[in-house]
């Protein structure tokens, strides 16, 4: 009888790590950054047309709202962008200079992949014009749970923050500087440097953190979620950071068709670090650039030029 029992207990064993193993789901997730900030530079300077203007807004809706897809199983996850044809000349047709570079630090890009066991992520990355693999330890989040909950998609979730420090290569953080900082650091310079001064990337500061508010799902009992997000007790459906809101808009559990979680392998290896140091310099050389090339006329041109125009 014993022996029985024994048995029995081994093939439940089996079937439930075969399960385990054999787990696999899909979430679709709609990502949208807040552009008001940065449509109020841009509104009521005379030197924009209309048509610039409407230009404009196309690009940031781009580039501010994507859908992402995250095929995961009970350890990894896979977290890429969903593919879409972009028009000839429409909004997403190469505009050079500043949006380009905005493109290129708006997140996504490439695909993200999470070990939980391990606590590694390595996602491929490109940044002007050259590939990146960047390979690191997954963020720690010290997440505090709540009892608040939400219906998503039919899912009951519960609440979760969390406060992080700030990613200087990730343009969705910024925010445009107070009116009385922006009075002191034009007070500082003489009105020649002022004229010169032709980024408009001055005008906007990088907070040191920020809150993160994450709404999970503990019936589907893996820790994982959108991007670089992961630690609760169940899968994230939504992410607010207080500009950006993901929000899981599909789920698939258990599909027949099945989808290899693989990490990427192409690209330039380096840590996060690295990588974000890599970056900024770039970054500073672009914006050296851009006051170098200073009196060339109104600032309606000058945006006019760096958009591809």
């Amino acid at each position: 009888m014993k022996k029985i029992a024994f048995i029995l207990f081994a093939c439940l064993g089996f079937l439930s790590l075969q399960a385990q193993k054999d787990f696999q789901g899909m979430a679709v997730y709609e990502s949208k950054t807040s552009t008001s900030d940065f449509k109020s530079r841009f509104q009521g300077n005379r030197e924009i047309t209309p048509e610039m203007q409407k230009m404009i807004e196309e690009r940031m809706k781009k580039m501010f709202e994507k859908t992402f897809i995250l095929n995961f199983d009970k350890q990894t996850s896979i977290y890429k962008e969903e593919e879409k044809l972009d028009a000839p000349g429409g909004a997403g047709g190469g505009g050079r200079g500043g949006f380009r570079m905005m493109a290129s630090m708006m997140g996504g890009g490439g695909t993200y992949y999470k070990n939980i066991k391990d606590k590694s992520y390595t996602v491929d990355k490109e940044f002007m014009g050259k590939e990146f693999l960047i390979k690191d330890s997954l963020p720690r989040y010290k997440w505090k749970t709540e009892n608040e909950t939400r219906v998503i998609g039919g899912y009951t979730c519960f609440k979760a923050t969390a406060v992080q420090p700030v990613s200087q290569t990730d343009f969705r953080n910024y925010k445009p500087k107070a009116k009385e900082e922006k009075k002191d650091d034009t007070a500082k310079k003489d009105e020649k440097e002022t004229k010169k001064r032709t980024n408009f990337m001055d005008e906007f500061e990088l907070p040191k953190e920020i809150t993160i508010t994450a709404w999970y799902c503990p019936e589907i009992p893996i820790s994982q979620g959108p991007e670089g997000y992961w630690g609760l007790p169940g899968l994230i459906l939504e992410v607010n950071d207080g500009k950006t809101v993901t929000l899981c808009s599909k789920i698939v559990l258990n599909s027949k068709e099945k989808v290899d979680i693989k990490a990427p392998t192409s690209g330039k290896v380096v840590n996060q670090k690295e990588y974000d140091e890599t970056a900024i310099k770039k970054m500073e050389e672009m914006r050296q650039m851009y006051e170098g090339q200073g009196g060339q006329g109104g600032d309606g041109r000058r945006m006019e030029m760096r958009m591809g125009h």
